[in-house]
């Protein structure tokens, strides 16, 4: 059964009143579906949009890419690095996929927003301000 909030962890209608689906890595999408998977993370990646790591525009909130986004929640803006779990350091800024933060910005691209469960009960709109690539 669907209920309301599934539809709100989708990310935000755009423009045209459509909802986009996250796009990730052909590699990346094969290395997270290695973890078990909130049921939240598991349904975004479901209708992820899979493509070689060559393709994924530059614009797109990948693994190892430094992210700005903006938490309309708390009010605050932050820059992490979205990592995967044995490279997680928070003090650090790398946050992990499996985080709640992680698990929603994945995928998203440079203005999209999503809202989000938080396993404190809270919803949060999460917002994508800016992205950085690190070389590979």
């Amino acid at each position: 059964m669907i209920d309301i909030n599934v539809t709100q962890k989708r990310n935000l209608a755009n423009e045209s009143g459509e909802f986009e689906p996250p796009v990730v890595s052909s590699a990346d999408y094969a290395r997270l579906r290695q973890y078990t998977l909130s049921d939240d993370l598991a349904e975004e990646l479901d209708r992820a949009i899979v493509v070689p790591k060559e393709q994924v525009p530059e614009d797109v909130v990948t693994m190892h890419a430094r992210c700005i986004y903006l938490d309309e929640h708390l009010g605050a803006q932050r820059e992490i690095e979205l990592v995967y779990p044995a490279e997680a350091d928070p003090a650090a800024g790398k946050i992990s996929v499996l985080t709640p933060v992680g698990s929603a910005l994945i995928g998203l691209r440079v203005g999209q927003e999503i809202v989000w469960d938080f396993p404190d009960g809270s919803v949060r709109r999460l917002k994508v301000a800016g992205i950085t690539r690190s070389a590979d």
